[in-house]
């Protein structure tokens, strides 16, 4: 951002507006946004241009919410910056939502991302706690989520990925531990968790194996979807990335199937194919669901039932013998 800034500021003119839309920490568009574009074109911000910000809310693959109808908060460093920022977004976006100013908008992002960031991590813990249980967590959860008020439904997966929850959150928990000296648990303990799925998914793995009699040591595990989330080719921290190399180093061989995902992501010595075929499933000593993509047949899952499935998202009946959930 400091870099863009700075190229910005080599074309700025009186009366531009620039607007910030990247998540940060509270602080950001007037402490090292204007501050770096006045410096560069040695104009004056809120006299000579206009600064503000407006958070991006963008989920990629979402087919019922887009940018026109997702509301879009709005801000400036100034009353004449804010209103040129609500009629700029206001040209093609359905609703605006004005704050007083950057810091409550660039702070009402991350507390977007924190929210889903820590209600993931609760699940995550709960869904490992009910499993040495004997308790089905995916049942309770669904079970919990009748409740028609006080209550927002999330489901267990192997990890979150993408750069919204395992990086963003992050940025408030910098900014205050640098301005106030204090920890911000709650990030801090989602962080915890969240980071350590991956691992938690191969241990599963493992222990599928070794009731199989099957050591992981050279036993050929496919693994379904790579990117972070359904239906995109995004594998920017995906804990899926992670699952792989864990199972790589404890010896495995892996094919992984993605649709979306390209070789040059891929970590070596990971096979990528773009389609489960049967052949492919039928050669596999496990099988684990990573992502939830549309393309994966999963009434074909639910009918191999010779061969053992993890899966971390849910999609397929546990009472199946051959399935596992997390």
């Amino acid at each position: 951002m400091r870099d863009a800034a700075a190229l910005v500021a080599d074309h700025l003119r009186v009366d531009t507006l620039v607007i910030l839309e990247s998540t940060t920490y509270p602080g950001t568009t007037e402490e090292l946004l204007a501050t770096t574009l006045a410096e560069g074109s040695g104009l004056a911000p809120g006299t000579d241009f206009l600064v503000g910000y407006s958070p991006e809310r963008i989920d990629p693959g979402n087919t019922q919410y887009g940018l026109h109808n997702t509301p879009k908060i709005v801000s400036g460093i100034d009353e004449p910056s804010l209103a040129a920022v609500t009629a700029f977004f206001g040209t093609f976006v359905e609703q605006t939502v004005p704050v007083s100013g950057p810091g409550e908008a660039e702070l009402a992002k991350i507390i977007e991302n924190t929210f889903r960031h820590v209600n993931i991590a609760l699940v995550n813990e709960i869904a490992m706690f009910a499993h040495d249980l004997g308790v089905d967590a995916a049942e309770a959860i669904e079970a919990a989520a009748t409740k028609p008020f006080g209550f927002m439904r999330f489901t267990p997966g192997p990890g979150v990925g993408g750069h919204c929850l395992p990086i963003d959150p992050t940025y408030l928990s910098w900014r205050v531990k640098q301005h106030l000296g204090e920890s911000f648990r709650f990030i801090e303990l989602a962080n915890d968790v969240n980071d350590h799925m991956p691992a938690y998914v191969v241990r599963r793995a493992q222990a599928i194996l070794n009731w199989e009699r099957k050591p992981v040591n050279g036993a050929h595990v496919v693994v379904l979807g790579l990117s972070y989330k359904p239906n995109v080719g995004d594998l920017r921290e995906s804990p899926g990335i992670a699952i792989v190399e864990q199972l790589l180093a404890l010896g495995a061989q892996v094919t992984a199937v993605d649709p979306y995902a390209e070789v040059v992501d891929v970590p070596l010595g990971v096979t990528l194919r773009s389609e489960a075929s049967a052949p492919l499933l039928a050669s596999s000593d496990l099988i684990v669901l990573v992502t939830d993509h549309a393309d994966f047949d999963y009434d074909e899952l639910s009918h191999l039932t010779d061969l053992p499935v993890l899966d971390t998202r849910g999609r397929l009946d546990p009472k199946l013998d051959h399935v596992e959930r997390l």
